[in-house]
């Protein structure tokens, strides 16, 4: 007769187990190997360098906290943060505003009205460089399109980014013609999710227009609103390549930026040590405005959740 064969005992059973369990290391690594090398290290180098005094070509020197105190008493740093902070809220709230409109007439029925809306995306595929060449050019006091249009109509020729006054409103609207098609898509993607039932009651209430909107819509699509606005003012807050093209911080410090300010520090002063410092304090600050856009996002969840 055949023997049985053996039935493994438990140690032997407890011995495949560990033979054959999975071992997802191999698999980690590489990537944890980049996100040390790619974001941990600059950043612990960034923080090591802000407490040395740093100039190119000279001997590092460990002076702790006295780069941050330096920039207390800054007053470029404060000029180029307020800079930053007019710059940040009008390209965030123009093409918010714009784009919001602009997806609403979107969202209407009429003849050609997906080739318009390819026409209307298009500013947003360009390269910020090549639109900053563009405008420059057009921004032009004598050579520029737009004050020859405006001559046409009576009006006075403009400095544009040539005038400390208007150098600011200048770049913001060339941003808001990049960037609301962003939002209009954002806000187009609401729309098209809001549901009819609720606007058939209002008609039939005798609810116009505008009361639809106010009571219907602009709630409906508020959150879209706000993702719009956080991804937008994340973008606006850290903006370099635009305002480097167009002005390099000029006329004078007139647009200097922190991001501007701490490029020149950098690469043209050649002071590490205090523009690693000024890096570390402007990425506090885009933390702090990212924590505060998401609780007001949160918020605005609970008011959703208790209006349901």
């Amino acid at each position: 007769m055949a023997q049985r064969p053996k039935e493994p005992t438990a140690e032997e059973l407890a011995g495949q187990h560990i033979r054959l369990a999975p071992n997802y290391w191999p698999f980690v690594m590489p990537a944890l190997a980049v996100v040390l090398a790619v974001i941990v290290f600059p950043w612990v180098f960034t923080i090591w360098m802000s407490v040395n005094e740093w100039t190119l070509g000279q001997d590092r020197t460990f002076v702790g906290m006295a780069n941050y105190a330096r920039l207390w008493g800054d007053a470029r740093f404060w000029e180029s943060l307020a800079h930053t902070l007019s710059y940040t809220v009008m390209s965030v709230v123009a093409p918010v505003v714009l784009g919001t409109l602009s997806a609403l007439v979107f969202n209407a029925r009429f003849p050609l009205r997906g080739f318009l809306r390819g026409i209307f995306v298009m500013p947003m595929m360009a390269t910020p460089v090549a639109v900053a060449l563009v405008w420059t050019m057009m921004f032009h006091p004598q050579l520029g399109v737009l004050n020859y249009l405006l001559s046409l109509v009576g009006i006075p020729a403009q400095e544009w980014i040539f005038n400390p006054d208007t150098v600011i409103p200048s770049l913001v609207a060339v941003e808001t013609w990049q960037w609301t098609p962003l939002v209009m898509l954002i806000v187009l993607g609401g729309l098209a999710s809001v549901p009819r039932e609720p606007f058939e009651s209002a008609e039939i209430d005798g609810a116009n227009a505008w009361q639809q909107f106010r009571y219907l819509t602009l709630p409906m699509i508020a959150p879209f609103i706000m993702v719009a606005t956080i991804i937008r003012s994340i973008d606006a807050v850290k903006s370099f390549d635009i305002i480097y093209a167009m002005t390099q911080g000029g006329p004078g410090t007139a647009s200097e930026t922190i991001n501007i300010y701490l490029y020149n520090t950098a690469f043209a002063y050649y002071d590490i040590g205090y523009s690693s410092a000024m890096v570390i304090v402007f990425f506090a600050l885009i933390i702090l405005l990212s924590m505060v856009l998401l609780m007001v996002r949160q918020r605005m969840q609970w008011s959703e959740a208790k209006t349901r």
